[in-house]
């Protein structure tokens, strides 16, 4: 195995494994010595609130919340390591800095918690690069991210009071702004070259027009 491919595979599962230690880590502090950090989320319009755009993915309000956070998170992350290998630290981090600004320009007064902002983000990031990108493999992803998480779109629209559909709203936008930011960057289609063959070419003229070869007389005794 290459070095290259070792820094791939580890990318893939370790920072989602990191990530999903994090929350639960948070999340079990918070059950087992009953603090409550809602108030480190996202507030929006407020400098104090600013805070938030750091740790609000790693609080959740309960355990469906959380649960229901921990598959697309894990399956995202890998998705991104993996097929993105090359910008996916750079995508991770700019895309949580500004969904999470997004999110304290345009949301209601509250506090906005959760790993829901990163993963409208990724999801939007992964499907809109495939299509950008023309790239037939990051294509068939792009269409499993639908077929997986398509029914996520509707909560980028405010269906359910308790859940801060800015947050989604932000991510998805601003995935789909990361797409088109770095469809230059990464994997690209990949291109073949013809290595020209004279033995073929020289059997036409500049016109195009077939010249058929002469024949070769063989020599008699």
């Amino acid at each position: 195995m290459s070095e290259h491919q070792f820094k791939i595979k580890k990318g893939t599962f370790t920072v989602p494994i990191a990530a999903l230690v994090a929350i639960w880590l948070v999340y079990t502090i918070e059950i087992g010595f009953g603090f409550n950090f809602n108030k480190f989320g996202i507030y929006p319009k407020t400098i104090v609130g600013l805070r938030g755009i750091l740790f609000s993915p790693f609080i959740h309000s309960d355990i469906n919340h959380i649960l229901s956070n921990s598959v697309p998170l894990f399956v995202m992350l890998g998705s991104l390591y993996f097929f993105y290998h090359k910008i996916a630290n750079r995508v991770l981090i700019l895309g949580i800095m500004v969904s999470g600004l997004l999110t304290w320009f345009i949301a209601r007064p509250a506090n906005h918690i959760g790993a829901s902002g990163v993963i409208y983000f990724l999801v939007s990031f992964i499907f809109f690069s495939g299509i950008f990108r023309k790239y037939y493999r990051l294509i068939a992803l792009s269409l499993t991210v639908v077929f997986l998480y398509g029914s996520m779109i509707w909560y980028v629209l405010p269906v359910e009071e308790r859940i801060s559909w800015e947050g989604h709203l932000a991510g998805f936008v601003t995935g789909l702004i990361f797409a088109i930011l770095f469809k230059r960057v990464g994997p690209q289609p990949e291109t073949f070259e013809f290595t020209p063959n004279e033995e073929f070419e020289s059997l036409f003229d500049e016109n195009g027009n077939y010249n058929p070869p002469e024949e070769v007389q063989e020599p008699q005794d």
